[in-house]
């Protein structure tokens, strides 16, 4: 309410500015030097609805912001942290921007001023008078041991980026839509038989190259990197009528942004044996589960909206990949092509 009633005021007062510059061309000069200056800029809103359930819920999503204003030429002016938890969680709160008549490009990321963030520049911090083209996060070595391979629980990182337009003495507001670049990804092993699996007894992998984000959000080629779980184990997926625990096998990987342009690969091994369980191309299984409700929705923004996925394998007596049926998210996929 107070932010309400200072809003209105301060409109009140630019009216009546403007009544009085009309007045002082006809005599009445001076008047209008004892008012405040009308604010000029952008009254910004943070949102994050590109998920599956397409309602707002960067209040409780986002822990940290960074924004960076750029001008018209498209160089870096000002930038913007925010690692107040408790004011990024409120619905209400928006971040205003005092900037003069001209036009502006705004570009976000969420998650990366934490202190467990994930993703880091690719270069310096961004500096004034940088290009926005020059932009650019990739996974923090912190995030990767060895050759590469990642097998941490990435922080969330989110993006957004808008262009706005400031008119002369006006305070204007505008919606920043965010998306979410990171994902988690479950994979489970159950036996057709009822034979207990243990997930440690399973590598898995993902293959992508993915690991580097440019200033527009498309992944960087030249950059492969292999996810490994941050979590496996065994967990009991139910009791059969005759009291039998069912005993499944899980690997949990956290991933950078999935697109349609890469081509990310799942591979899952049996350690002792050696033999591969799983080599599929992941994109493809993913897009099975695009339900015909969604059926217009472009299959990227599928997969940014739908940032977490459970998979289950079903195993034949020998630990194979039984090809005919899996489960994605709850829903029970027939296959007519393993190949894909």
């Amino acid at each position: 309410m107070k932010t309400y009633i200072h809003t209105l005021t301060r409109r009140l007062r630019c009216a009546a500015g403007a009544l009085l510059l009309a007045v002082s061309a006809v005599g009445c000069d001076n008047f209008s030097e004892e008012l405040e200056p009308c604010p000029e800029g952008v009254r910004l809103r943070m949102v994050y609805d590109w998920n599956m359930e397409f309602a707002n819920s960067f209040h409780n999503r986002v822990d940290c912001l960074t924004l960076h204003i750029f001008d018209a030429t498209g160089r870096l002016i000002q930038t913007r942290i925010v690692d107040d938890r408790a004011l990024l969680g409120d619905e209400t709160w928006r971040m205003d921007l005092d900037l003069p008549a001209g036009s502006y490009r705004l570009v976000a990321y969420g998650g990366m001023a934490c202190d467990r963030a994930s993703f880091d520049y690719t270069g310096s911090v961004p500096a004034t008078g940088d290009h926005h083209t020059s932009l650019g996060v990739a996974l923090q070595p912190r995030c990767t041991s060895g050759d590469d391979p990642t097998d941490a629980l990435l922080h969330p990182l989110f993006y957004g980026a808008t262009d706005v337009t400031v008119e002369p003495q006006k305070m204007e507001e505008h919606t920043l839509p965010m998306i979410k670049d990171t994902n988690n990804l479950r994979f489970m092993l159950q036996q057709l038989n009822g034979d207990p699996v243990d997930g440690r007894d399973f590598d898995f992998e993902i293959t992508d190259d993915n690991s580097v984000l440019g200033h527009d959000n498309m992944p960087v080629g030249g950059n492969e990197v292999t996810y490994l779980p941050w979590a496996r184990g065994q967990a009991v997926a139910g009791v059969t009528p005759d009291g039998y625990e069912a005993r499944v096998g899980f690997g949990e990987l956290s991933t950078s942004r999935l697109v349609t342009s890469c081509a990310p690969r799942l591979r899952i091994t049996h350690r002792e044996s050696g033999r591969t369980v799983v080599d599929i191309p992941l994109i493809n299984y993913l897009l099975l589960v695009k339900s015909e409700i969604h059926a217009q929705m472009p299959d990227q923004e599928f997969l940014d909206r739908q940032s977490e996925w459970s998979i289950l394998f079903f195993l034949n007596d020998d630990l194979s990949w039984n090809k005919v049926t899996i489960k994605i998210n709850d829903w029970t996929v027939r296959l007519n092509d393993a190949e894909l």
